[in-house]
């Protein structure tokens, strides 16, 4: 176990431990685990771990989005649709009249009392907004979710093929910094002093793979997304080596 440590960080011990659990599972039973919704980041340690050519695999559903429910199951079973427990909803509300946010949607849904990890990405096209959700809260969710905000909602079910593709677009820059801590690199990202950086960072404003940290020398890695509230949300794409004066070049992308 030690050495699976390594390639990864000291807080992230405890998901790597349950992921391990989870494939000796499916080992031992010959039956297919089902997890709840992990995001980009959790995504990348299970698959690092399971691998592709073993007797134990791995795949996550839905393909598109963020958050995803991931199902690992013995190399001769054949997923589908409905293993993975996944419904989709449409958020019906008079717009006419009232908007909602994304953020007034999530509120609401973790004041109901529901883990983050029982629903997945919220999408929006214009005015329109969809909730994926966890099979296992559905009901529950039908019954409980009927204001958002000043908003009056009702939801309606759909199929999961009319899910809305969200097509994030980064735009990519590069920039030399001293160190690959998390204050330095935000303030090189964002454009502010890095008095500033470290003000959002410890007012816990600041979250690195959907996880906030209120540590300013966190060490970024490559493939590190850095969520900003206010600023939004950037990833760290590549760390390209050092200059002559010893600083980090590095390539970022910013969402736009």
């Amino acid at each position: 176990m030690s050495t699976l440590y390594q390639h990864f960080r000291p807080e992230e011990r405890g998901f790597i431990d349950q992921v391990v659990e989870w494939k000796e599972q499916v080992e031992n039973q010959y039956a297919q685990k089902r997890t709840d919704f992990l995001d980009p980041r959790e995504q990348h340690i299970l698959l690092s771990i399971i691998g592709t050519e073993g007797s134990v695999r791995v795949a996550f559903f839905p393909e598109t989005g963020e958050r995803k429910r991931a199902l690992i199951y013995p190399d001769y079973y054949e997923p589908s649709e409905e293993d993975y427990g996944i419904c989709l909803y449409e958020i019906h509300y008079p717009a006419k009249f009232v908007t909602i946010e994304h953020r007034q949607i999530l509120g609401t849904l973790m004041s109901l009392g529901l883990k983050r990890e029982k629903f997945g990405d919220i999408p929006t096209e214009g005015e329109r907004y969809q909730l994926v959700a966890a099979d296992e809260i559905s009901g529950y969710l039908e019954m409980e979710l009927q204001q958002i905000g000043k908003a009056k909602v009702s939801l309606e079910k759909r199929q999961v093929a009319e899910l809305f593709i969200t097509d994030e677009k980064w735009s990519e820059n590069t920039t030399t910094v001293s160190s690959l801590r998390l204050d330095v690199i935000l303030s090189a990202i964002q454009g502010v002093s890095r008095q500033k950086a470290q003000a959002l960072i410890k007012a816990s404003l600041v979250k690195v793979n959907w996880r906030a940290t209120e540590s300013t020398s966190f060490e970024v890695e490559e493939g590190d997304v850095i969520s900003t509230r206010g600023f939004g949300r950037s990833k760290l794409l590549t760390i390209d080596g050092k200059t002559k004066r010893d600083k980090w070049r590095i390539t970022f992308g910013v969402l736009k």
